[in-house]
């Protein structure tokens, strides 16, 4: 992560309140697809959709192995979102919540 002054720390963080609110902003998937691809590489969105595939299967109670091999995404990876699901922001549980409603 880089470096940044107390002046870029506090302009990144009121980017990124503006980036949520864009998200918000956003009507259907078909807008929040095109967001997404307009802020991401292909590369980078592939790897948004492959952890999002990985909370999904982690959520069915699948083990890491066989997230691997049905997913492709490494084991390490499947670790650290497996941490992030119990003890992260809540992102992740609050989707799969909202979504299962």
């Amino acid at each position: 992560m880089k470096q940044l002054d107390p002046e870029h720390t506090k302009a990144n963080r009121a980017a990124r309140s503006s980036l949520a609110e864009a998200f918000l902003a956003m009507r259907t998937p078909d807008e929040c697809r095109a967001l997404l691809k307009d802020l991401t590489t292909p590369a980078e969105l592939e790897a948004l959709v492959d952890r999002w595939r990985v909370v999904r299967l982690l959520d069915q109670g699948l083990p890491y192995r066989e997230i691997h091999d049905l997913t492709g995404v490494s084991v390490t990876t499947i670790g650290r979102v497996a941490r992030f699901l119990e003890d992260g922001n809540g992102g992740y549980s609050l989707a799969l919540q909202r979504l299962k409603t």
